[in-house]
Formats: C-alpha cells, structure tokens, sequence
C-alpha cells in the first residue's frame, strides 16, 4: 500500500517545478463541545499523498522527491488516553517517507526547509490560519537574507495540481469506491424492507428508524462513518433537497427519499432511493418515479469517455421537462414545445439542481467542471431564472476513471396550477458511475431502480 502514496507523491513532486517544496497539513481535530471532539476525520488532499490518518500531521514534499512527515511524537500517558501513535521514528517505514520530525519541532525545522527554495505550494483557503503559518515562517527565512539564504518568492496552490491527480481515480481508489458502494446498496435494501415490515405489523415508523438502519448497515461492514449527514425524508420532506434525517412518521401511501451512503478507507459512496414507504407506488408516484427513472437511463447512456460533464445533465432535462409536459405539470399552451421550456428553464420549479457532481475522497470531490484550456464558444446570455448574464464554458471532457454522481429528480410542492394528486412527491434517484471508454460502470446497481423490482424486493 505505500507504493500507493510513494507514487502519488512522485507524480506531484514531478510538477512543482525547479526549487520548489509543497506544504500539505491534514485536518485539525475539532471540538465539539466542553470535553468532546466530533469524530477525527483526516484531510483529503494529506490523506491521498501520505495514508497516514493521524490528527495533527503535515507533509513537506519537493520537487526532487523527498519528502518530510511532521507527526505526533510517541508520548505513553497521552496513548493511554487516545490511542497509540506512529511516532516519527516508526513513520518513514511505515508510510515510505524519506524522513519525520515531531510535529513539536515545526516552526524550528520548517524555516530551513524553505530556505534556498523558489517556490512554496500549499493549499489555499483549505484550513483556517494556514497563510498565516507560513507567512511566519517566511519571515523567518527572510530574517536570514544577510547571511546569503534565499526566500521563496512566490506562492502557488497545490490544489490546482492535485485536484488534477485525483480527478482520475487508479484501480485501487475504483475498487474501494465499489466496495464503499456494496455496502451503502445494502444499507438501503435494508431500510426498504423495514419500512415495508414495520407497516404490514401495524407499527409506527419514523425517519430515524429508517436512518438507524442504514448506520447499522454501513458499521456491521467496516466503514468508518457516513460519507455525508444521511437524508431520511418521508411524505411532504422529500421536496426539501437537504432535508436531515428527523422524528416524522412515515406513513402507508407516501414516499420515502433516502440519500445516504458510507464512507469506507478515506473513499465516499452516495445513492438516493425513493420507495413507497409500505412498498406499493400509487399511480401519480409511479408516473413521475418512471420519468425520473427513464431521466436517469438517459444521463447513463450519455456518460462515456469523450463526452462532456454537461452531456449526462443535458440528456437528463430532455426527459424530465418531456415527462413534465406529459403529466400536466406543465402545459405546452403555457410553456411551449419541449424546445421552449429547456430555453426558459420552465422545468426549474420541479428540478432545480445538477444531474452530477464527481465523487471520491469527498462525496462532492474536487476537480474543475470545465475543460482546462479551452476557450469559450458561445457569447453570455441572461439567465432565465436570475437574469443575471452567464458566460458559458465548455464543460470537462470526460475520462475513464473519473467517477461522477447520476441523480435527477422531480419535487413538485402544493401550489396553484399544479395537479393535486402530485402534491408533496419528492422523487430523485441517485447512482454512482465510474467513465469508461465505452460507457459507464454503475457501481451501485446492488440495489434495484425498477419501479417492479422495488415492489418485488419490499414484499420480500
């Protein structure tokens, strides 16, 4: 495994250019109240360059390899409290760096690493306080100009590099994001299936019933903890896009939208099912669950290697705003040809987010959604919705490797002109899809999306 980072830090070392060190920290542990912390979870960017999942940590890198760790030094009485600690002695074997220092020692041995160097890379804006530290120590190196040591002179962030790198998932980053995916499928089989038991036994069922089980599913199989606040909502909640988890009863008739998935060794997974809570659609849910389902067949058949990130979202808002039109939600006598309500953006009141986002490390991972280097084609346009005039760009090209979310959906709330029987429907489904050169590999098909197969799996 630490051929892994070794590599990765070699590849990025190879791009800083002559003179010039990367400075990477990993995230600070946070408190969350008097004597409490929320759960330590590492930064993304260290994690992928190191492995190393301890608090308090922070990589040198320069451009001709060598790297440097700063870690917690071994201490017995605060292992006793917290857990054993790798220790600087310990870490170049353990994670294939070159050399480490106690994390006690960074503001001493930081300025000397500096000196001499042309260029410091470090990621901005990413942690609090971080242009400050560095800025210290610069000044530090600056004091000694005299003395014929050199300061950086510029400044870059080492994010614009990275997030190149790990836009482009390798073998082992796809196979525990099918892994991460495996289990968050089987989480969800789970709560469908309890919904549906607990309603046929004459129970009361509420949300986090359904949410306690997707946790109870995602430890029972080893991952470290859910890759983002799990949305459990039921009935009317569903049209709420970031709707928590909470005490509603879930209720014969209604819908249930789950959007939860696991984290497991540093990578996310995320899938949305919405499902009949007592496992039998109504005929108005199941007209708008077929449009959304065909939406999403429609982004899939778009996602491949040599499309745009555009192109999936794109395929998805011709079958959304056509369903539309079908239903009655929208009229072709108010809102025109299906041309027309795609110009007008007269879909947004029913969907109004991305069809996408690129997942990985982060479930909304980084990486630019326009293709680098690319000049623009189109002169800017107002928005319909906001009027304010947009400037388009071309989207990314996409690449095999890269993995990216397919979730459209429909939520249509109470209001005048909309149907009754639609009222209070929040439907969006969710999978996640790793490009291929022919197409896509959807990764979280252990869980159904057939209206009859849902139906089918919650009698089970």
């Amino acid at each position: 495994m630490t051929s892994i980072y070794a590599s990765r830090r070699s590849r990025l070392a190879a791009q800083l250019g002559a003179g010039a060190v990367a400075l990477i920290p990993t995230s600070p542990e946070r408190a969350r109240n008097r004597d409490a912390d929320f759960p330590y979870r590492h930064d993304s960017y260290f994690y992928y360059l190191t492995g190393f999942t301890e608090p308090h940590a922070w990589l040198a890198l320069f451009n001709d390899g060598r790297s440097v760790l700063f870690c917690q030094p071994k201490d017995v009485e605060r292992e006793i409290w917290d857990g054993i600690r790798l220790g600087p002695q310990a870490a170049p074997a353990a994670l294939a760096v070159d050399q480490a220092f106690s994390v006690n020692e960074l503001d001493t041995q930081l300025p000397g690493l500096l000196e001499n160097q042309t260029t410091v890379w470090f990621p901005f804006a990413a942690h609090e306080g971080i242009s400050s530290q560095i800025d210290g120590w610069l000044n530090k190196v600056r004091a000694r100009v005299r003395m014929g040591v050199s300061c950086p002179s510029m400044q870059q962030d080492v994010c614009v590099l990275l997030d190149e790198m790990r836009l482009i998932k390798d073998t082992h980053e796809q196979d525990t994001m099918r892994r991460a995916a495996q289990i968050s499928a089987a989480a969800h089989v789970r709560a469908m299936q309890l919904s549906a038991r607990m309603l046929r036994d004459g129970l009361d069922v509420r949300e986090y019933h359904l949410d306690a089980e997707m946790l109870h599913e995602f430890r029972r199989h080893g991952s470290q903890f859910p890759a983002y606040t799990s949305i459990v909502a039921a009935g009317a909640n569903a049209c709420v896009l970031h709707y928590r988890a909470d005490a509603a009863l879930v209720r014969t008739g209604e819908l249930v939208l789950i959007d939860a998935g696991c984290e497991l060794d540093g990578y996310a997974s995320d899938i949305t099912r919405t499902f009949p809570a007592n496992g039998r659609f109504s005929g108005p849910q199941r007209a708008l669950y077929d449009i959304v389902l065909d939406a999403q067949y429609a982004a899939a058949a778009a996602t491949r290697a040599g499309a745009r990130f555009n192109d999936p979202h794109n395929a998805a808002l011709k079958v959304l705003a056509q369903g539309l039109l079908d239903v009655g939600l929208l009229s072709h006598d108010k809102h025109g040809s299906l041309d027309d309500v795609l110009e007008k953006k007269a879909y947004f009141p029913f969907y109004m987010h991305r069809t996408s986002h690129w997942l990985g490390m982060d479930v909304h991972d980084c990486g630019s959604y326009v293709e680098p280097g690319e000049a623009n084609t189109e002169a800017a346009k107002a928005d319909p919705i906001t009027g304010q005039m947009v400037q388009p760009r071309p989207s990314r090209v996409l690449h095999p490797g890269m993995v990216l979310t397919l979730e459209p959906g429909l939520y249509v709330r109470p209001g005048d002109g909309v149907p009754e029987q639609f009222w209070n429907i929040g439907i969006r489904i969710e999978d996640d899809a790793i490009v291929t050169a022919g197409g896509c590999e959807l990764i979280t098909r252990d869980i159904p999306v057939d209206a009859d197969e849902i139906e089918a799996l919650m009698r089970a």
